[in-house]
């Protein structure tokens, strides 16, 4: 699965962005600037609706043969309309991605780590029995919960039958989100939420901590013992209960520490860099790696160096709960963003490290644009796909090389200049 860095909200979404579209209805459209008349605006409404419809009746017997009875069907989609303001909301994200540094400011703020204590204070005795059940630390949890929803304050509003039927219908990523409505419908079929309860983001994003309905299948849990897996209710508990099942999942270990900033030393070897190597903490000390007092990294296993910004920026030794964070959501950002979050919530301090802040995004085309001048001097990518994958870094590091620059393989605004 590629690494996307699009924080958009919902645990899971960036799982979207690995499956292949099947292609668009025939009668879907695409949103348009509104006409200065309202008649085009109505006979666009109504054929939408006309296609939206027929497209119902056709995913009825889809469903129908995915196990889901005609009265679940009927009850859920009763009322559902085609809802433009999701199909938009799809298409109009931006090509520009925030910088870590940006995105952090925001999801590690000080009102953030305030309201995560307050809340891990308030939840203790929940939180403590996840711990306890789960093996996943109380504070980790609580960071995811205030990244997917504020600690709650923002779960969502919109409908979700109707949201990812609409997004299923419009068919971008018709397979994703048809897998997914099915997977509503089964919960719905379950008995654990209502149709007219179960609202989150337009993406299909659910609950406390943002679950999309397939991952809800297999991994929500009834911690509160009340016959249902209520991820919706005011009382977090299952949400979060769920949250920690998930991440015991994939194999968290309790006690190892997610990464741990560290310095590098002068001279350091920057193609040492990345999550494919790995070594000791004591292999990576006697190549100068130190944490920010200047001691070694307690062994807590292999682990990798992590540059999220090149050099100039933060260096982290990850360990292996730093991938198990990955599958709640692939973005680096996001996975750095829960564990600096969680440290702070239990009471450690800020990054000691700043971050190269003069420096912005590059945008899709502009990452192509490198690429191909890359290719063009000698500094083979391997094609061009707007992709800062190996190929990439390793011509950056070349060329970073040629211009006497430190090696770090970081595809910055400032390597583009220089190639123009």
């Amino acid at each position: 699965m590629r690494r996307v860095l699009a924080f958009v909200p919902g645990v899971f979404l960036a799982l979207a962005f690995s499956v292949a579209a099947s292609p668009a209805p025939e009668f879907s459209i695409s949103p348009k600037p509104r006409p200065e008349g309202g008649a085009v605006v109505l006979t666009q409404a109504a054929t939408s609706n006309l296609a939206f419809q027929r497209w119902i009746d056709g995913f009825r017997g889809r469903a129908r043969a995915r196990g889901i009875r005609d009265t679940v069907f009927d009850s859920a989609f009763q009322g559902v309309r085609y809802n433009a303001n999701v199909v938009q909301k799809d298409r109009n994200q931006s090509e520009f991605t925030k910088q870590i540094w940006e995105y952090l400011d925001s999801a590690v703020s000080d009102t953030r780590v305030k309201n995560g204590r307050a809340a891990l204070r308030d939840n203790a005795r929940v939180l403590k029995q996840i711990e306890a059940r789960y093996g996943v630390e109380a504070e980790v949890v609580a960071a995811v919960w205030g990244l997917e929803s504020a600690y709650g304050a923002f779960r969502g509003d919109v409908p979700i039958i109707e949201a990812l039927a609409t997004l299923a219908f419009d068919g971008r990523r018709g397979r994703f989100f048809e897998s997914q409505l099915v997977a509503a419908l089964k919960i719905i079929q379950s008995g654990d939420v209502a149709p007219r309860r179960m609202t989150g983001s337009w993406a299909g994003a659910m609950g406390h901590t943002q679950f999309i309905p397939t991952s809800y299948l297999s991994y929500a849990v009834d911690f509160t013992g009340d016959g249902k897996r209520d991820i919706w209710s005011d009382n977090p508990a299952d949400a979060l209960a769920s949250t920690a099942a998930y991440l015991k999942n994939f194999g968290w270990t309790k006690g190892q520490p997610w990464g741990v900033e560290v310095s590098l030393p002068r001279g350091f070897n920057y193609a040492q860099t990345g999550e494919r190597i790995k070594k000791s903490p004591r292999d990576w000390a006697a190549l100068g790696v130190r944490d920010m007092r200047g001691r070694e990294v307690p062994n807590h296993g292999r682990a990798s160096i992590l540059l999220p910004a090149g050099a100039k920026g933060a260096a982290f030794m990850i360990f292996n709960n730093f991938h198990v964070i990955e599958r709640y959501n692939t973005a680096d950002a996001y996975v750095i963003a829960v564990g600096l979050l969680s440290g702070r919530i239990a009471g450690a301090g800020p990054l000691k490290s700043g971050w190269p802040r003069e420096d912005r995004n590059l945008r899709f085309v502009e990452k192509q644009e490198m690429q191909k001048r890359l290719t063009a001097k000698g500094f083979n990518t391997q094609g061009v796909d707007g992709v800062i994958g190996p190929n990439t870094i390793a011509a950056i590091r070349a060329f970073q090389k040629s211009q006497g620059m430190v090696p770090d393989g970081y595809a910055s605004y400032d390597i583009l200049r220089r190639l123009r």
